[in-house]
């Protein structure tokens, strides 16, 4: 509103803040001072004292970051896309407290990347605050592993998403006609479908995008609390000959043996579909550069996809624990999607119709969401130029919708390559889950880590902090995904019984690209690549003109303190720490 922009609206004369005035954490030395152009926002003073010029309409609300964020979580659809993990290993134990035991310490991470965020609010995100706080030296090797981990957490979100989705739309086609056998092709061909069509979605304007995702993340809300009602609402187990409901001491205490290891083993093992299903409130992050009082408003959008998300998702969970009628047939069904098969078993066939379209509704909303998310990563890291050569073409911003839609189709077609893994079957479809629940804890927790036991007095905290708590909440958040990582990736069964059929390939899935990315970084990347790389203009109090991307002015030294380093005068992040 124009009283906003009044409010808001502070002039180059009026401010003119060097980045040690500013509330953020920069990879600008603290004595430098952007190169403010007149009628600059508070947003936009903040984003340029962190090295960059404002290239996007900040149309984004609190609530429409939200909306975003919380359609990336998908609650509905993620649940029934992962009931295979969280019922299969532990039963219903792992969908009760094993949810609550999850969710605590998510809520850790999710704070600690919202403290990130408040200091930090751009959209390279996480990878700008591992290659900021990290210690002299290992910023450029922080930023490259922590950014290729999260963009291979986003680039698996919209076609593992969309893959549930098309197997919720062929199972349904499958109840209403039970000669119809899905096969791989078809799911294939589907999911490349939905993302063309969300891939248009999200080359609209940022005002449209919000206002699809507002409506979308609205009726995810209605949709989810519709459904948590009706399933217990609608059972048809007395009909049976069964309780409505499972006892209490069954559904808290019986475990489900679905894995070869220990019930305490198999209770963290059914985890990863609290993780996968939560790893959607990072998208607020990525969003800020978008969003209008983004130092406060991001931070309070992340924390509250997560916690919204948390106590909801648990409802869903006890809703079904308590309906269940047979994990081994749910999760064996000819049908392909356990979801979909246990609505069957505790439901009449209309409402389990009814329940299908409207997971299906909010899949696509998800899988929308995830694109743009990915989007605006793709787009951070080509601006840094990440991608190499490409970095040229995915890092445009089209100057009629003022969005990054090169990098949205960019995207798409990664993507699409991608879902190649359907045709493969179950098993080779299933990697898509696995990269995502694991990249995500791994891109997450590297800048809390660094943050919580090595940044020191690096980081200063923004408006939105944990003030004292921030480093035992940090610390919590970092204890939980050491412990996760290697629970993530272990099978299901042992010994003799572990056959390719039943191996966990999270360990290939994500180790092998990674392991290429480090071997990339050895043998090239780390003579080119040094991190964040600002492309605002600034000076260097007292020494001079200023400079933009570290080339120097009419001979002047350069005052760049980001990662790009001239053959000469150029400064790089460690030298310019020095200087500061």
């Amino acid at each position: 509103s124009a009283k906003e922009k009044a409010k808001s609206g502070v002039t180059m004369a009026n401010r003119k803040l060097s980045t040690v005035e500013e509330q953020v954490t920069s990879v600008l030395p603290p004595g430098d001072l952007p190169v403010y152009e007149p009628e600059y926002t508070a947003d936009e003073e903040a984003l340029a004292a962190l090295g960059y010029k404002a290239e996007f309409k900040r149309e984004f609300s609190l609530w429409t970051s939200f909306c975003v964020s919380f359609a990336v979580l998908g609650l509905l659809p993620s649940f029934a896309s992962t009931l295979y993990y969280g019922m299969g290993y532990a039963g219903t134990p792992g969908m009760t407290w094993g949810w609550l035991i999850a969710m605590a310490f998510i809520q850790c991470v999710a704070a600690s990347m919202a403290e990130l965020c408040s200091s930090m609010p751009t959209s390279g995100g996480l990878y700008y605050a591992a290659a900021v706080l990290a210690p002299p030296g290992w910023g450029p090797l922080a930023a490259w592993i922590t950014g290729w981990s999260n963009w291979l957490v986003q680039i698996t979100g919209a076609p593992s998403v969309d893959y549930g989705m098309a197997a919720m739309i062929l199972a349904a086609a499958s109840i209403l006609n039970p000669g119809f056998v899905p096969q791989n092709f078809q799911v294939f061909l589907l999911t490349v479908f939905i993302m063309v069509i969300q891939s248009f979605i999200s080359s609209m304007p940022t005002k449209w995008i919000a206002n699809f995702n507002s409506v979308g993340s609205t009726f995810n809300i209605l949709a989810l609390v519709i459904v948590i009602v009706m399933i217990p609402a609608a059972t048809n187990r007395a009909e049976q000959g069964m309780p409505k409901f499972n006892p209490a001491s069954e559904v808290w205490g019986n475990f489900y043996q679905g894995t070869s290891f220990p019930n305490g083993v198999a209770l963290l093992m059914s985890f990863v579909a609290v993780i996968w299903t939560m790893s959607g409130y990072d998208a607020p992050f990525h969003l800020s550069e978008e969003c209008s009082n983004a130092n406060i408003a991001s931070p309070r959008a992340i924390v509250l996809t997560s916690g919204v998300g948390g106590l909801f998702g648990w409802f869903l969970q006890l809703a079904v624990a308590y309906t269940v009628v047979d994990i081994d047939a749910a999760l064996e069904s000819d049908l392909g999607q356990p979801f979909a098969a246990y609505l069957l078993q505790a439901l009449p066939q209309n409402v389990t119709l009814t329940i299908l379209a409207l997971t299906i509704m909010c899949a696509f909303s998800m899988g929308q969401g995830c694109m743009v998310a990915a989007s605006r990563v793709t787009f951070a890291y080509s601006r840094d130029d990440c991608f190499g050569p490409l970095s040229s073409v995915t890092k445009r911003v089209n100057r009629h919708t003022r969005t990054p839609v090169n990098a949205v189709w960019f995207n798409t077609a990664v993507g699409t390559a991608m879902a190649v893994l359907i045709l493969g079957g179950d098993l080779a479809a299933g990697a898509l889950f696995s990269i995502g629940a694991l990249a995500a804890f791994v891109a997450f927790t590297i800048p809390i880590f660094i943050r919580v036991f090595l940044a020191g007095d690096r980081f200063r905290p923004g408006p939105w902090n944990l003030g004292r708590a921030s480093r035992p909440i940090g610390a919590m958040a970092c204890a939980f995904v050491l412990l996760m990582v290697p629970i993530l990736m272990l099978p299901s069964v042992t010994g003799g019984d572990l056959d390719a059929a039943g191996m966990n390939w999270t360990c290939l899935v994500y180790g092998g690209p990674m392991i290429f990315i480090l071997f990339w970084w050895l043998v090239s990347a780390r003579k080119w690549f040094k991190g964040p790389k600002i492309n605002i203009e600034h000076q260097m109090i007292g020494r001079g003109e200023a400079g933009l991307d570290g080339v120097p002015q009419d001979g002047q030294e350069s005052s760049n303190g980001s990662s790009m380093k001239d053959d000469q005068n150029g400064l790089d992040m460690d030298e310019a720490r020095k200087l500061a």
